[in-house]
């Protein structure tokens, strides 16, 4: 460009090479890096040097960051700049919006751009530690709203009375209808010792709650045990993050220690969580063979197995129900195939996709969804879900009541049953 050139045609240039680098900064340093992680450095590398060739010529045609699109970015903030009714105008925020905007446009709701802060808090939450009220949220994708699929023992969730099945109406009085469940779970949780205000729709007759709920620290103990009459051990999992398997070790060692004969694994309103650690936790109990294994979009498939070595060795009954999901239908489903125990409750969620964290290397990253996971017979459960071998309704109502879980009774009797047999 020529800077001693002031003509109208050099300014507009000048104008666009600078929103052009400030966009270039954020969205395509997303598809830069998937690029390395998917394809290798080779393929970055070449990639790179097209888009520094084309910038320097200044043909920027072509796919997403192209003339059009960045006059239009730059038409969109100048309007902004001059006409919004406020001032103070977040650029930040702006920015985020573009990137946000660029991941929704896939359509795919697992598929997500994460700020800074929003990374941070992902992390703090697959290592099992965060701050919020101690409840699991699930998305009904009936209602299209969010609902209670669980309350944490001790928690402030247990210490407020709020129940599964609770529909989150609203939270601090703006409405949830319409928002992801990343977004009501995000509105929920905050500083600790603050207080969120919960709206919520209870029972058949959709009862309307109003609580307030004060935040805490919340070190999630994903595997609780018990163990019921007739030495039948009972063990749930809520969800499988880092801290997981460790759990699930120590849980199962302290019901051996008790002689248990029978097996009940709870996997109910359990959202999923890590690959490799449902790996790890299947390895415990599945005979020798395929646990799950993934395929991309250019059938590429990667096979997960075990080993057979510690194949349990007693009756196994597993709960299930319509949030069980992703990870815990991967191990709900293996357990199926392997014919290795019964499955109780409602048929569950239907997620048979993974994603990957893409970091951005600037704070933020990518969660993308790449791949679909098949069960060891080869099913892809997405959108389907996994039938159980015996389906129970869970009795929101009675639980309210005096706490009968009529799925976990219906579990026991069939244990019996396999018991006795």
């Amino acid at each position: 460009m020529d800077i001693n050139n002031n003509s109208d045609v050099d300014i507009e240039q000048e104008q666009k090479g600078k929103l052009f680098r400030r966009f270039l900064s954020g969205i395509l340093i997303g598809f830069l890096c998937s690029a390395l992680v998917l394809s290798g450095a080779y393929l970055y590398l070449n990639y790179q040097n097209k888009v520094v060739s084309s910038v320097s010529n200044g043909a920027l045609t072509g796919g997403l960051v192209n003339e059009t699109t960045i006059s239009k970015i730059q038409a969109l903030e100048s309007v902004i700049d001059t006409y919004y009714y406020k001032t103070d105008v977040d650029k930040e925020a702006e920015a985020d919006g573009i990137y946000k905007g660029l991941m929704d446009s896939l359509g795919d709701p697992y598929t997500v751009y994460y700020t800074e802060s929003e990374l941070e808090e992902l992390m703090n939450d697959t290592q099992g530690i965060y701050y919020g009220i101690g409840a699991y949220v699930s998305y009904d994708s009936t209602l299209n709203m969010a609902r209670i699929s669980g309350v944490m023992p001790g928690s402030p969730a247990e210490s407020a009375n709020l129940n599964i099945d609770d529909i989150i109406y609203e939270v601090d009085k703006e409405s949830t209808q319409g928002l992801t469940l990343e977004e009501v779970v995000s509105l929920i949780k905050g500083e600790e010792g603050t207080s969120v205000h919960l709206t919520l729709l209870r029972g058949s007759s959709s009862e309307n709650i109003e609580v307030d709920v004060t935040r805490a620290k919340i070190e999630v103990p994903t595997v609780s045990t018990e163990v019921y009459e007739d030495n039948i051990g009972y063990l749930k999992i809520t969800e499988f993050d880092e801290v997981t398997t460790t759990q699930f070790i120590s849980g199962m060692a302290e019901l051996r220690s008790q002689n248990i004969e029978g097996l009940i694994i709870d996997l109910r309103s359990n959202p999923g969580g890590n690959l490799a650690t449902v790996c790890d936790i299947a390895r415990e109990i599945l005979p020798e063979g395929v646990i799950v294994y993934t395929e991309d979009r250019d059938g590429n498939k990667e096979y997960y197995n075990c080993d057979g070595e510690k194949e349990i060795d007693i009756p196994v009954v597993v709960l299930v129900n319509q949030y069980s999901a992703s990870a815990s239908e991967i191990l709900a489903g293996a357990i199926k195939d392997y014919g290795l125990g019964k499955l109780v409750g409602k048929t569950t969620y239907g997620k048979g996709i993974v994603q990957r964290i893409f970091d951005l290397k600037d704070g933020t990253a990518v969660k993308l969804t790449v791949s679909s996971y098949f069960t060891p017979s080869g099913v892809n459960i997405h959108g389907i879900g996994i039938e159980p071998d015996i389906e129970v309704e869970f009795d929101s109502e009675a639980y309210a009541e005096d706490k009968t879980d009529t799925q976990l009774n219906k579990a026991l009797d069939v244990m019996k049953e396999l018991l006795d047999n």
